[in-house]
């Protein structure tokens, strides 16, 4: 068996990984998406099953009206005596928080806010006499003198309560100097020695994982000679995985060390160099040199696939098998994989008012508003795909329903039926928060459509079938949807969505499907 990298395809950043026995824990960001904070298990560091999401309960988190790039940023994920810890900011809303629970599949607690707890990129270290240390990064106390300076910092919490306790101390500003935005921090003891693991050089190019080691949590620390430990930021923005950074350790039961790690894989040429799929999850073997890690220690970066002893694996490219992913919603709930826009409003969706279709209320606000949306998308984890769907709907005035992909409010395209004297259909590109149609088609049939986009070499076509195929849009520029054009931190979501301002009526879907296809 291999560990093919990325162990998670798409829109999977900050990745935070533990162990409780036997297995493996992985928890992702997932900013303004609901349900949020999923969760994987592993036996083997190879084959990640999603068990989850942290966040399941509309009443843990308010997330309305809230643009897309902000939400939850960074959750840790320990185990500890018995009980699973996850602890998060949520940006703009309450700030840092943690949630617990006794099965890592849930039911996870209600949110406790941590107050006091200034800044982002929390986590939590359970040290051998019983204390649990509280691990942030904020902006330099005496004030910033250039934007990023910030510092990491600890203090004691009370899991019982909440509450910090004892004196806040700053502990690192990061392995460079003048370092921009030391971040993501996590604290281990290894070897009776305390290291602390973070990122810094912002989430860009600069990306970078370094270390620093002292003897006691509040001392001095000093940063490791050979940072960064891993980056590619030396290999330009040509390499084929850039970006790296944001790590976090874990040892198997045997004694050996892994780390998760972002990075992106962009794709294209010169200004069409993007990354559709966002921040991923990938991993690399860690042994330790002279009491420092050393990360993927045969190349010193990351490679395609590793064998389970943390040798490099000879397979590279042949190890990734057809992507295909395939909702006839013929179960009595939704899929844990599935993801809406900050919230979810049972009362606008069904999967039992008509069996095997997903149905969605035509009362929510287009997919570039904040407010309430009706929509269902999963993580885009492969670049070139086709998906497929079948429509009934029948649209009234002011309504639309059909296929998004999403990137943010002010980057998307539509693929969506609509009334203009008659059922109609159209591809809509926003593009920096201005619409425009690409192209429009009348509909015959008023029953059930097929609706279909291809996505070949960074290009989308569009279609829809009633008995004939007719294309609506095609040759259309794809790139927009990425960080490198939209900007923000998120990959896309590829959905269903309705959208209008009446209760009593719905779209419904089936044969939802996504598969991998080549020129």
């Amino acid at each position: 068996m291999t560990i093919k990298n990325p162990i998670r395809p798409g829109f999977y950043p900050d990745p935070s990984v533990c162990r409780a026995g036997n297995k493996y824990f992985l928890v992702n960001s997932s900013f303004n998406y609901f349900p949020g904070l999923p969760i994987f298990e592993s036996e083997n560091l190879s084959e990640w099953k999603q068990i989850g999401n942290a966040i399941d309960r509309t009443s843990q988190l308010d997330f309305s009206n809230a643009y897309m790039t902000r939400g939850l940023f960074a959750p840790t994920i320990r185990y500890n005596k018995g009980k699973f810890y996850i602890i998060c900011t949520q940006v703009d809303k309450v700030g840092n928080f943690f949630i617990s629970a006794d099965n890592s599949a849930g039911p996870w607690s209600d949110p406790v806010v941590i107050e006091g707890a200034e800044g982002i990129d929390p986590s939590l270290f359970f040290d051998d006499d019983g204390t649990v240390w509280y691990i942030g990064t904020r902006p330099a106390p005496e004030g910033p003198k250039w934007n990023g300076n910030w510092e990491i910092w600890v203090q004691r919490i009370d899991l019982s309560t909440g509450k910090l306790y004892g004196k806040d101390t700053g502990i690192w500003r990061g392995a460079l100097k003048r370092c921009i935005w030391p971040e993501g921090p996590h604290i281990y003891k290894i070897n009776g020695e305390y290291l602390l693991l973070h990122a810094e050089g912002g989430t860009s190019i600069q990306h970078a994982v370094c270390v620093a080691k002292c003897d006691t949590v509040e001392g001095e620390w000093v940063g490791n000679p050979c940072n960064p430990i891993l980056t590619h930021r030396n290999m330009g923005k040509r390499a084929d995985i850039v970006n790296v950074g944001h790590g976090d350790l874990v040892d198997t039961p045997d004694g050996k060390w892994w780390m998760v790690c972002l990075a992106t894989r962009p794709q294209g040429k010169g200004e069409n160099r993007v990354s559709p799929l966002g921040r991923e999850t990938f991993i690399v073997p860690v042994e330790f040199e002279d009491g420092w890690p050393l990360a993927s220690p045969d190349t010193g970066k990351i490679v395609d696939a590793y064998n389970l002893d943390g040798s490099v694996a000879a397979c590279g490219n042949t190890c990734t098998a057809p992507y295909a992913f395939k909702d006839g919603f013929s179960s009595d709930s939704i899929g844990v994989e599935w993801l809406s826009l900050r919230g979810r409003d049972e009362k606008s969706y069904s999967l039992s008012a008509r069996n095997g279709w997903l149905r969605l209320s035509t009362d929510g606000e287009t997919l570039t508003k904040t407010g309430k949306t009706n929509f269902f998308g999963i993580r885009q984890e492969i670049f070139d795909y086709e998906l497929s769907v079948d429509v009934d709907f029948v649209p009234e005035k002011d309504e639309t329903a059909g296929i998004a992909f999403f990137q943010s409010e002010t980057y998307q395209y539509r693929m969506e039926l609509f009334n203009n004297g008659g059922t109609c259909i159209r591809v809509i590109k926003v593009e920096d928060g201005a619409s425009s149609v690409l192209g429009e088609s009348k509909v015959s049939a008023n029953g059930t459509i097929r609706m279909k986009c291809v996505c070949l070499n960074q290009k989308f076509a569009f279609s829809f079938s009633e008995g004939n195929s007719v294309i609506v849009a095609e040759n259309c520029d794809s790139t927009i949807l990425s960080t490198e054009r939209a900007g923000g931190f998120v990959g896309n979501v590829i959905g269903l969505f309705a959208a209008g301002k009446n209760a009593s009526h719905h779209a419904d879907f089936t044969n939802f499907e996504i598969r991998s296809c080549k020129a």
